[in-house]
Parts: structure tokens; C-alpha cells; sequence
């Protein structure tokens, strides 16, 4: 649950930035969904809903 409040809060962040969100997939060897944001913001969530931006 807290997985999909972290990309709920993600998705909603790179709106208000009106950021496209080209890509959103949950990789189910590692339980964690990527998202790329515009050309260069790469994010993965964890299933705890812990953040990585790259």
C-alpha cells in the first residue's frame, strides 16, 4: 500500500511541475515500480514506498 501511495504522490508531483510521465511499470523480479519523468528523471519506488530518484 504504501508502494502506491509514494507513486500516487510522484504522479502528482510531475504534474504540478507539468513534467510528462513517459513510462510507468512494475518490474516483478524486484517488486518495484520505475517511472521516467521528462527525458532525465528516473524514479524507482520500493515496496515500502521508499523513493530513489536518479
Amino acid at each position: 500500500m504504501e508502494q502506491l501511495r509514494a507513486l500516487y504522490r510522484r504522479c502528482v508531483a510531475a504534474s504540478n511541475l507539468m513534467q510528462p510521465i513517459n513510462l510507468v511499470r512494475y518490474d516483478n523480479r524486484t517488486h518495484r515500480i520505475v517511472m521516467l519523468v521528462g527525458d532525465t528523471i528516473q524514479i524507482e519506488i520500493f515496496e515500502n514506498g521508499k523513493v530513489l530518484i536518479e
